[in-house]
């Protein structure tokens, strides 16, 4: 009998079995299909000069989606996690199309550093694009002066600590129209030493990425204005073509903010990275234990130590007021450190309510995007 039922259970099983693979195979085509639909919006977008991403369309689509997975039954985030990855594979294919060209006169492009991995990204968007793209690294000196003859813009893209000197040193002889411009993580000097060096339209950029992005698809560029925005306000335009966010910002408020957004979190991670290594942890055993948040937090202290030192010896070395920063950060954790010690859970509950407090809406908000990378996480784990 019970192998009768056994025998049963098998072939029940082995029937629903072959028909979800059925069901898979379907939703296999209509992925095929979808991507090749998405594929044919982004041939128009191209040609329009419209840029890839459509913040408005895409939070209206997923909120659709969303209520009409919830009357079906399916769970909303499902259907989101879903279509989520569908645009990012989209974004992804969609610059092998090329883009459209705003500035068709501008001449050549000099990117200086180019041959660096984040002027390797540039270089490449820009001839996408459809501009004819020199790289001038720092064994090519000799033809420099060939290559700034009839070039419309020179993008410096250098360690940040020569960045300046050899703007004031190479770079003053400029077509008068040529726009320089940097992609430097500080902005103060930067575009002060351009301002001095050219008499030309100067303007400062930072991409907040890695040059490992797929696609520039809601990433954001912070852009410092220099001298002469309008001859260079199809550059703006350009790079929200590609779907980058242009953030623009004073030079002085860009490197203050960067003191908490870069040098403390990479100071920080650093430090977190350095202690694993002398506590010697061993890595296989905190994964095993880990759940995905702590996994998650892991994998950005690795990808840290994956990149280059000297990169972030420049970003943490080159703001010297990201010390007092880092100086605080040590400070509010001396003194968390000493709540520990004398066994204050009340006075920790109650800063950790004020911090709360102080991040409003945020928290909850940052608990959504968080859960969506969870999950990510874990289905990477799991895999």
């Amino acid at each position: 009998m019970d192998s009768g039922m056994n025998e049963k259970t098998t072939a029940e099983l082995e029937h629903l079995r072959g028909l979800i693979d059925g069901v898979d195979q379907q939703l296999l085509h209509l992925l095929r299909k979808r991507l090749d639909l998405v594929a044919q919006v982004g041939t128009v977008k191209h040609g329009a000069g419209l840029p890839i991403y459509a913040p408005q369309r895409e939070a209206a689509m997923l909120a659709k989606r969303r209520e009409e997975a919830k009357n079906m039954g399916i769970a909303p985030q499902l259907i989101e996690d879903i279509l989520r990855r569908l645009m990012r594979e989209s974004y992804l294919n969609e610059k092998d199309v090329g883009f459209k060209q705003v500035k068709k006169d501008l001449g050549s492009v000099v990117i200086v550093g180019g041959k660096g991995q984040l002027g390797g990204l540039f270089s490449q968007m820009l001839t996408l694009s459809g501009y004819q793209v020199n790289l001038l690294d720092k064994d090519d000196w000799q033809q420099a002066d060939s290559l700034f003859a009839d070039a419309g813009m020179v993008l410096v893209t250098v360690p940040i600590a020569i960045t300046c000197e050899l703007i004031r040193e190479k770079l003053t002889q400029l077509p008068a129209d040529c726009i320089l411009a940097d992609l430097t993580s500080i902005k103060t000097e930067p575009v002060k030493a351009m301002l001095e060096a050219h008499s030309g339209p100067v303007v400062g950029f930072h991409p907040m990425f890695g040059p490992d992005v797929g696609s520039l698809a809601k990433q954001v560029v912070v852009v410092c204005h220099g001298r002469s925005p309008e001859k260079y306000q199809w550059l703006l335009e350009q790079i929200a073509i590609w779907g980058a966010r242009i953030v623009e910002a004073e030079p002085e408020r860009h490197d203050s903010a960067m003191q908490l957004v870069q040098a403390m979190r990479h100071f920080s991670t650093f430090v977190y990275g350095l202690n694993l290594c002398k506590e010697e942890a061993d890595i296989d055993t905190l994964l095993q234990f880990s759940s995905p948040i702590y996994r998650l937090e892991l994998a950005m202290v690795g990808r840290l130590f994956a990149q280059s030192p000297e990169l972030y010896a420049d970003i943490i070395f080159a703001q010297q007021d990201s010390q007092h920063a880092i100086g605080d950060y040590l400070d509010n954790y001396r003194e968390a450190l000493e709540l520990l010690k004398r066994g204050d859970r009340n006075e920790f509950i109650k800063q950790f309510q004020s911090v709360a407090k102080w991040f409003g809406d945020f928290a909850p908000q940052f608990q959504r995007e968080s859960r969506i990378m969870l999950q990510s996480v874990n289905d990477m784990k799991t895999n």
